[in-house]
């Protein structure tokens, strides 16, 4: 058999290959813009060139104190300069950098130190405490250095140096090298605490780099764009978005703490035209002072994910000038892995169907080779009928490389060549998906099953109710029934049957609360409503 001449003295070579990784993005945004402004917090801000050389000082540091390939670096900072530099200082070494959930406890902390074998840990003087317990717990004994950030308003010094002290013994013109194999760890980011099947996921260069790369093109991200740190950095490793706004070189403006106030007057100072967030952030724009409201530039571009967004919110923070783009991932996807791809002819369509539509969680994202609603049993997809529920999978080079130390787990979730999000929904007949619940999350009452999500629209478009979340309540006669907890807005106090009548008039009865509890709903730090909190609350009504 003659040989195929397109595999005859055309092999891969240094000159034709290079693997890839998002490390690359900050080199070349150093040499194509170096005195443009790449970070501003607080009165400081520095050019591209000086935030490569300070990640440059960073790995060399780390590769001083015998760091290398393969060990862990946790860092628990707010959105800082220290934390978005340790996404490219960190892995230049080859080492995995774990940014720390800033909301965890100390017995979670230890857990997770614990668990990565962490070997030096970069600390805000703001979590002194929280620190110092989580390592009088831990095991390991890592390196500690401290971030002494002047913006911080509280706690010590507990670690043998501070950050700037740390950067200054490192060489700002050292030597790094790119990955040999772009499927060398790059990051480790737990959905969980201390718990029996610990989830500690593990990203690759190559998945950060697509990823990163996935989000400028959905967003047409320009090199001109100031984006805002209102997503926090150690979610998901902020969406991949300390990759993406360098790689176009665009500006960071960090935000030590996420609140309406400094929100808007961020964006006022600096002319911010970019920013992530759950719909928690949304909300909080949303229900600020008019005064704050007026400092926000028109047109401000918003990409929100987390839990599916209300119709209702998005419809609100539309007519405020904002230009919102939905986008659904996990962690296990690098973050937003599909998007609710907007097309113009929508634009004519009335207010409330345009925030219905933009509601959908859309179509992958070009570097995801196939999305798809499916039955979990027979992994047959469902019909495109905007009914039929099955259970969101996805697979590509947007995936996870797998759960750390769990080969149990990451095996059931690759499971016939997909990865099973645990999310349920349905595919309209566009193609584009639209969530409906957690698997977990599904109301089963009398054998029909009842959305939550379907619920909570409706809930929020009651005039008086600020926030809602609905779960199931155990019933002896219907197994389970509707559950709802809301927040009312300040000044409004609704009854549980108004809500409860205005439920039956826009929705089937079957599908209405049959019980309302007021309270201010749980939250992680994320902003997702922490619904096993309420579930528990509902069992023992």
């Amino acid at each position: 058999m003659a040989a195929n001449p397109f595999e005859t003295n055309l092999d891969m070579n240094a000159a034709n290959f290079e693997p890839l990784s998002p490390l690359t993005f900050i080199e070349r945004s150093a040499e194509v813009y170096p005195d443009k402004t790449a970070v501003i917090h607080g009165d400081w801000s520095y050019t591209y060139r000086e935030f490569y050389a300070r990640t440059r000082r960073l790995a060399s540091a780390l590769k001083n104190r015998g760091i290398g390939i393969g060990d862990t670096v946790s860092v628990i900072a707010p959105n800082i300069p220290a934390l978005l530099e340790s996404h490219f200082g960190i892995p230049m070494i080859g080492a995995v950098l774990n940014a720390l959930n800033t909301r965890l406890d100390a017995a979670a902390l230890a857990f997770i130190l614990d668990h990565a074998d962490c070997k030096l840990l970069i600390t805000d003087r703001s979590f002194s405490s929280l620190i110092s317990e989580a390592l009088s717990i831990c095991a390991v004994n890592p390196i500690v250095i401290d971030i002494d950030d002047p913006l911080a308003d509280s706690g010590v010094l507990v670690g043998e140096m501070d950050y700037e002290t740390f950067l200054a013994s490192g060489d700002p013109d050292f030597i790094w090298h790119a990955p040999k194999d772009e499927w060398q760890a790059l990051s480790l980011n737990y959905t969980s605490g201390t718990t029996g099947d610990p989830k500690g996921v593990v990203y690759h260069h190559r998945g950060a780099y697509l990823a990163a790369t996935g989000s400028a093109m959905t967003w047409n991200l320009p090199k001109s764009a100031t984006y805002l740190w209102t997503l926090p950095m150690f979610h998901c490793n902020g969406w991949c978005f300390p990759w993406t706004v360098t790689a176009v070189g665009g500006t960071h403006v960090c935000l030590r703490n996420v609140e309406a106030t400094a929100i808007y007057d961020q964006m006022q100072k600096h002319g911010v035209d970019y920013m992530c967030g759950a719909p928690i952030v949304l909300s909080m724009m949303i229900n600020t002072t008019d005064e704050n409201k007026a400092k926000a530039p028109k047109g401000v571009k918003a990409m929100v994910a987390g839990a599916p967004p209300p119709a209702a919110v998005l419809a609100q923070i539309d007519a405020m000038g904002f230009d919102v783009t939905h986008v659904y991932g996990l962690t296990e996807t690098y973050g937003p892995a599909v998007y609710c791809d907007w097309n113009p002819e929508w634009n004519d369509k009335p207010k409330d169907e345009r925030a219905a539509l933009k509601a959908r969680q859309g179509v992958r994202y070009h570097a995801l080779a196939e999305l798809d609603i499916m039955d979990p049993e027979t992994m047959t997809p469902v019909p495109w009928d905007g009914q039929t529920m099955g259970e969101v999978m996805l697979r590509g080079n947007l995936i996870m490389k797998g759960y750390l130390k769990n080969a149990k787990t990451t095996d059931a979730s690759f499971e016939s060549g997909w990865f099973h999000s645990g999310d349920l929904g349905v595919i309209h007949e566009d193609g584009y998906i639209e969530l409906r619940d957690r698997s977990k999350d599904i109301i089963i009452s009398g054998g029909e099953n009842i959305s939550t999500i379907e619920v909570e629209n409706v809930l929020y478009k009651h005039p008086e109710i600020l926030e809602a979340a609905v779960v199931a309540r155990p019933d002896e006669k219907w197994g389970e029934t509707p559950c709802a907890f809301v927040t009312p807005r300040d000044g409004k106090s609704p009854t549980s049957s108004e809500i409860i009548a205005f439920c039956r008039d826009n929705l089937a009865h079957f599908k209405c609360p049959k019980t309302v509890i007021f309270a201010e709903l749980p939250k992680t730090s994320t902003g997702k409503v922490q619904k096993f909190v309420l579930r528990e609350t509902a069992r023992n009504l």
